[in-house]
């Protein structure tokens, strides 16, 4: 393999690795070479990207690499993110939601386990909405992204606090979720929030009341 195509490469692998990144011993490790000749080729792909005006960018954050969008692109993704034909949640975004509000403060490694699929775009799209927010990082390796719900997310609901959250003892991340999921979340494609008539609430959750 050359040089090339060890930075085409690497390029995939942080694209796997999403916002936790990768350190130059771990991608060392994967590719089966000296960690002196991978940072360099790491640092090649950065200047590379930039001089190539890209629209990703290899940005370090406490010692791991990650590929991000560019800051100055930032007005385009929120165009994106609340277009009206991307209004409403996929199926993905609703399951990975469930799972962040029951179970947060929680890794993005750990959604995927008990999804059993990846969950970057998910996390994303939910980020965008406000729904999720970024709460701190793991004491683990590579210090991961903690996840939690927002603030928005309690005040759609009419919740004082996560503690207000109904005790869900069906909640088993199998067969469950798919239907635990419609009922808690199917009110944000319906009417604004303040449609208090017909809002659908934490109780009519816990009940499996949905009007």
């Amino acid at each position: 393999m050359n040089f090339q195509q060890m930075k085409s490469v690497i390029e995939g692998l942080l694209f796997a690795a999403g916002d936790e990144g990768l350190d130059a011993k771990q991608l060392a490790e994967v590719l089966e070479h000296d960690v002196h000749l991978v940072t360099d080729l790491l640092y090649d792909l950065k200047g590379d990207l930039e001089r190539g005006g890209r629209g990703i960018q290899i940005v370090e954050v406490a010692g791991s690499f990650q590929l991000t969008t560019r800051a100055e692109h930032a007005p385009y993704f929120e165009r994106l993110a609340y277009t009206p034909s991307r209004s409403s949640l996929s199926q993905a975004a609703l399951e990975t939601l469930s799972i962040i509000a029951y179970k947060q403060p929680i890794t993005r490694v750990e959604i995927e386990e008990i999804r059993g699929v990846k969950c970057d775009r998910a996390l994303q799209t939910l980020m965008g909405k406000d729904l999720i927010v970024e709460t701190g990082r793991a004491e683990a390796v590579g210090r991961p992204i903690l996840y939690g719900t927002s603030k928005q997310f309690l005040e759609y609901f009419g919740l004082g606090s996560i503690a207000d959250l109904p005790e869900s003892t069906s909640f088993q991340i199998e067969l469950d979720l798919e239907e635990e999921t419609r009922m808690l979340f199917n009110k944000l494609d319906g009417p604004e929030p303040d449609d208090s008539e017909d809002q659908l609430t934490m109780e009519d959750v816990a009940s499996g009341e949905v009007g």
